[in-house]
């Protein structure tokens, strides 16, 4: 068989990234989607022609206003779900400062708010499998490793 006659059966994931911000405290910064009932970390889809680090940096700017720097990948995760195969990756987008959080302006057509939660409470505001992938990118960061997951669960 050659490539394609392959095409159909050849994976092709939608890829997002998001950033995983902490304050002095240690708590995930979260933000509140318009367009979905569940929170998330901020960050978004991957466009044609665009790397993961830079669509991350793109979304913060997008959603929050922030122009930072995208930190190390902290966690890879494949995330199949019935309609599509996707991949998605957190990077470590620090530790925001007062001065910094002042400045969040948030994209009104996309997201409500924001808010600080401890990892242990993630799951009263997000879904189960981005609690899993959050939990993971805060241990990474702590580890100082990067981490391969699939449906939010080491391997």
């Amino acid at each position: 068989m050659d490539r394609m006659d392959r095409v159909d059966t050849i994976a092709r994931p939608a890829a997002a990234a998001g950033a995983l911000f902490v304050d002095e405290e240690g708590r995930v910064l979260i933000v509140e989607p318009t367009y979905k009932r569940h929170w998330e970390i901020p960050g978004g889809e991957v466009e044609k022609g665009e790397s993961p680090s830079e669509a991350c940096a793109r979304e913060l700017k997008e959603e929050l206003g922030l122009d930072l720097p995208v930190g190390r990948l902290l966690v890879v995760d494949w995330a199949p779900l019935v309609r599509e195969e996707r991949v998605r990756f957190v990077f470590d987008g620090g530790v925001l400062t007062d001065e910094q959080l002042d400045a969040v302006e948030l994209a009104p057509d996309e997201l409500a708010s924001w808010a600080f939660l401890p990892c242990e409470e993630l799951f009263v505001m997000m879904e189960p499998r981005l609690v899993r992938r959050v939990t993971a990118a805060v241990d990474a960061r702590a580890a100082g490793v990067t981490r391969y997951l699939e449906d939010g669960r080491v391997v």
